[in-house]
């Protein structure tokens, strides 16, 4: 999903050059099925189907598409050559695709940079200097301040498709581990580095899907979190179960590195490790699926032959480890607190009965907690935007930050000893902007930000909250050029997620940038399922509660209808992942409600996404066919089991990639094969299948700006507006 594997894993829209009508293409039979509105016959592939039927409990469910997910059936490359073929010759009818791409391409061309992070006297930063395929990671060698590039990923294929999926710095700053992956894949291969020379140490650590690696406080190896190899050519789509702690000792190979942690009778635990400033304490956070909510175990690195031992039992609460000074451990916890709270735990007397609150719950969520400059930093999130304070290591309040506008603040980590912490903010109308914080002082100062080839002034955004079918009060972000008001007929993106705890706060996007450009307005609707209020906020859109979300979506878009900012035929839909299934359940609920689709990555299939790589982890938000209740819920709302034939169903792009093993393809694969056979009006229902791609990850940047202005021609010749016919 959107946010990968949680916490220690650490668990959150694009193209290639389009592929014109393949040879083997031809191979697969057609059938015509409809028109457009600028008089393209639409011939869609006739999609083999196979005699497949699943008993649910008493219920049997046809499945005739199932081929699809074996890329070895035959006929399967040709379907997707076939589908890809159609997709291209549609979309290049539209004369104004070559305008949206250049101009998203001037839009992309500014420099970003992650979120700087220090270990001794070196600083560590990416930087992509506009357009490059990926970003370029520097180091800053203190007292001077001249970055060198330590490590080019644009170097290491010809496509761009090799990505810099994760970095961790020795304590000194002398090494760096590196995480690369490939074509998209969720695979992560660890390498080191030496800062000084660039040159790479033989080490390879493999089977890795995780973002980070903690290294030990001598910086002789580092902990890491994996899983066993695959079978034979499966990477891409075998379920990954029992993760385990290694410890990694540098010079040595992977085969030797020691077990620190697994349990065999949790196969659903994801674990991780985190080693504390002083390197005495080694806390390991473990999570079933990606339920939020976690358990503890904590080993006392100073004390000869400790083993870890549990402090907190998993699915009670979430616990997410700030620092330590000597025997005292600070987390971040929802225990007692759905929003958030700071509790102290001394490890001399670690039972629960004695865990002191530092900093109370209030009434906006903490988001994240960091202990630098002998400060807490504090990051809340106060109806979907951030607020930062700092606080003192007793709790006290000592003052918030003036942040540039409403947006959102990401980073903010660093040693207790550190003097500096380093943050992004963005909004949706400008991108981020890196700043260096003094906790100790409050100065505040840009570290980088971007020269931009637009004005952000010339956009407002302005937060609005509408009423869901029970009552919920949600809140919805709209931006727009200024001047802009309701009238009825403005084109919007309606854009959703809705699910894993996930707060969807302000970004910034080009594509979306472009679309306010046309005098599109943006909606962004903060819904249940996601954590913008906390814990209850979550629970209220999971499992049986699923339904909850699809409502405060639909409920979204009967507000921008009744509220004069649109009609039904001027507004479009979009989500990623599990905002995919949120796109693809809306659309089946409620055809009539959207002119435009465009699910993207989406989990489609929700009766088999557990049996796919890290699908079954989901069961925590979605729950599980292989329970009759919840099989009932899925099968109410799952978009792959609720096409109906006969049906007129909005335009719709299908977004996915052939790398995808997160969300597999075959999830898009078969509802778009279901959408098809079951369209009866003359909308265009098309599929878009990226080719060395994966769910999003560290595609190129050329990849993202065609798809990018692929999704805007699809959407404004959906909608009727100029410049898209």
């Amino acid at each position: 999903m959107r946010a990968a594997i949680l916490a220690s894993l650490p668990l959150s829209l694009l193209a290639c050059s389009h592929p014109g009508p393949a040879p083997t293409a031809a191979r697969v039979p057609t059938a015509a099925v409809a028109t457009t509105d600028a008089g393209v016959l639409l011939t869609y592939p006739l999609t083999r189907k196979v005699d497949v039927v699943d008993d649910y409990h008493g219920t049997k469910v046809a499945d005739p598409y199932r081929w699809l997910e074996d890329p070895s059936s035959p006929g399967y490359q040709e379907w997707i050559d076939a589908e890809n073929a159609l997709t291209e010759r549609w979309l290049s009818s539209i004369p104004d695709r070559a305008t949206l791409r250049d101009r998203l391409t001037a839009l992309w061309d500014y420099e970003r940079y992650t979120v700087p992070f220090r270990e001794g006297n070196r600083i560590f930063f990416q930087r992509n200097s506009g357009l490059q395929a990926q970003p370029v990671l520097y180091v800053v060698d203190l007292p001077r301040f001249e970055p060198r590039v330590l490590l080019d990923p644009n170097t290491l294929s010809k496509d761009g498709t090799v990505a810099l999926a994760g970095t961790s710095a020795s304590r000194d700053g002398a090494l760096l581990a590196y995480g690369m992956a490939e074509a998209g894949s969720d695979w992560v291969e660890w390498r080191v580095r030496k800062a000084d020379s660039g040159e790479d140490l033989p080490d390879r650590i493999r089977w890795t899907k995780s973002e980070s690696v903690e290294w030990a406080i001598d910086g002789r190896g580092f902990y890491y979190s994996r899983f066993d190899a695959p079978a034979g050519d499966k990477e891409l789509r075998e379920v990954n179960r029992f993760q385990k702690v290694y410890f990694h000792r540098l010079g040595t190979p992977q085969a030797a590195d020691r077990l620190v942690f697994e349990r065999k009778d949790k196969p659903d635990w994801f674990v991780g490790a985190t080693v504390s400033d002083d390197g005495r304490w080694l806390v390991i956070p473990v999570y079933e699926g990606t339920d939020p909510r976690n358990g503890v175990f904590v080993q006392d690195l100073g004390e000869r032959g400790s083993k870890p031992r549990q402090l907190a039992d998993v699915l009670q609460a979430q616990y997410r480890f700030v620092g330590s000074q000597g025997p005292v451990l600070w987390f971040q916890t929802t225990l007692d607190a759905p929003r958030g709270r700071l509790i102290a735990i001394d490890m001399r007397a670690p039972d629960r009965a004695r865990w002191r609150t530092l900093v109370a719950e209030t009434e906006a969520r903490l988001e994240t907690a960091s202990a630098v400059g002998r400060r807490f930093v504090l990051n809340y999130l106060q109806d979907a935007h951030s607020v930062v304070e700092i606080h003192g290591l007793d709790g006290k309040p000592q003052q918030t930050l003036k942040l540039p506008a409403l947006g959102t603040a990401v980073g903010l980590y660093g040693r207790l000893v550190q003097e500096e912490t380093y943050f992004s903010f963005e909004t949706y109308r400008a991108p981020a902007a890196i700043l260096r914080l003094e906790p100790a002082t409050g100065d505040l100062r840009v570290f980088r930000a971007p020269q931009l080839k637009f004005e952000p002034s010339e956009f407002e955004s302005r937060q609005v909250f509408y009423s869901s079918k029970d009552g919920t009060r949600v809140p919805m972000t709209l931006t727009f050029r200024k001047g802009t008001t309701p009238d009825g007929q403005r084109p919007v993106l309606l854009y959703g997620y809705g699910g894993f705890d996930i707060s969807e706060t302000p970004r910034f996007s080009p594509t979306w940038l472009a679309w306010m450009e046309r005098g599109g307005v943006l909606a962004v609707a903060n819904l249940r399922g996601g954590g913008e209020y906390g814990e209850a906020w979550h629970e209220a859109g999971v499992k049986l509660k699923k339904q909850n979300v699809f409502d405060d979506f639909i409920a979204a878009a009967e507000w921008l209808v009744k509220e004069r900012w649109t009609r039904p035929s001027r507004l479009a839909v979009e989500g990623g992942s599990n905002g995919g299934l949120l796109v693809g359940a809306v659309m089946t609920q409620r055809p009539d409600l959207f002119g435009c689709a465009l699910p993207i990555v989406g989990v489609m299939d929700m009766l088999r996404f557990q049996r796919f790589t890290i699908g079954w982890a989901w069961a925590s938000d979605y729950g599980t066919s292989d329970d009759p209740e919840q099989f009932k819920a899925l099968y109410a709302y799952s978009p792959l089991h609720n096409i109906t034939p006969g049906t007129t169903y909005p335009p719709t792009l299908v977004i996915t990639a052939d790398h995808d093993d997160r969300v597999v393809p075959a999830h898009s694969f078969k509802f778009i094969a279901a959408l098809q056979a079951a369209q009866a009006g003359p909308a265009p229902v098309l599929i878009r299948i990226e080719t060395r791609a994966g769910h999003s990850a560290g595609k190129p940047t050329t990849k993202k700006i065609e798809e990018a202005a692929d999704m805007l021609a699809f959407t404004l010749r959906a909608l009727g507006v100029p410049g898209g016919q």
